[in-house]
């Protein structure tokens, strides 16, 4: 569950309909570089998971909404605690990653 909650294209998902509620080609022309497959896949996931609602309209043409559910509004609240965490150690991640970067170059270099 975890794998498919915390990858790229959910979290972009979750993000927007925490907002309002979208259309499908509205979603697609927000997330930058989605295939229509890949958003298709993502929101029958978060759907099935109870995550989102997809909602039919019946009118000509037909029209399909997606909006988050009660349990995926609660998701939504504990990603933005992880996205302002990220935020206020940035500069920490970024320093350790240097020196890592740094310690690995230097056991090339000694081997």
């Amino acid at each position: 569950m975890l794998d498919r909650v915390a990858d790229k294209w959910s979290l972009l998902v979750i993000a927007l309909l925490e907002r309002r509620h979208l259309r499908f080609s509205e979603l697609r022309r927000q997330i930058d570089g989605v295939s229509q497959r890949m958003l298709t896949v993502t929101l029958r996931q978060l759907e099935r998971d109870g995550l989102v609602k997809r909602t039919v309209h019946p009118v000509v043409p037909p029209r399909v909404d997606y909006e988050l559910t009660p349990l995926g509004a609660t998701l939504h609240d504990t990603i933005r605690s992880l996205v302002i965490w990220t935020e206020e150690h940035q500069t920490e991640i970024a320093v350790a990653r240097t020196e890592y970067d740094r310690r690995m170059a230097d056991q090339v270099e000694a081997s």
